[in-house]
């Protein structure tokens, strides 16, 4: 997606045509580039599982449809991603060019790792290793592997937890 997909022809400072099939010659110039005209989204594999999910319609409209209808616990992860009317445009863009016009999700989604915010030591220990903050009910607790540690959903959570020895870091919920 990386390659141009429009050319401009420039004489004398004026632009006389653009080629948007074919190959160019050197009297055309770039305009823009796939992943310029439909930037890549990025979704965690959990949205981009209930995404495919769906039943895929013929239309926006039907989408729009099954996902605001009374699917709360089915498309969950999707309704608080694109809630709002930002969202909705978000979503609707987004199945109009994956279902109706690419239907492929290399062209238009990237699949990037769910983060959340864990309290963390600033330095590692005398083994190499950073230790997490682990709530429970009456305690917390030095947890040294992240995954069975406290996950924060925003920095303002975890940084309520911090002190002077431990930051706030968001990272990747499962190690890779």
């Amino acid at each position: 997606m990386t390659e141009p997909v429009a050319y401009i022809q420039i004489k004398d400072g004026k632009a006389y045509s653009v080629l948007r099939k074919g190959t160019p010659n050197d009297e055309y110039t770039p305009v823009y580039t796939a992943e310029q005209l439909h930037p890549m989204v990025k979704m965690t594999q959990a949205e981009f599982d209930e995404f495919n999910s769906m039943p895929v319609f013929a239309s926006v409209y039907g989408a729009m449809l099954a996902l605001y209808s009374g699917n709360v616990i089915r498309y969950s992860v999707l309704l608080k991603r694109f809630s709002g009317n930002d969202g909705q445009i978000e979503f609707a863009n987004l199945w109009f060019y994956y279902h109706i016009k690419h239907k492929a999700q290399g062209e238009l989604i990237d699949i990037v790792p769910e983060t959340k915010w864990f309290v963390r030591s600033k330095e590692k220990d005398i083994d190499g290793d950073f230790w997490y903050l682990k709530k429970t009910e009456q305690f917390f607790f030095r947890e040294y592997v992240k995954e069975n540690s406290t996950q924060f959903e925003t920095k303002e959570e975890a940084e309520k937890w911090t002190n002077p020895l431990t930051e706030a870091v968001q990272l990747p919920v499962e190690d890779e």
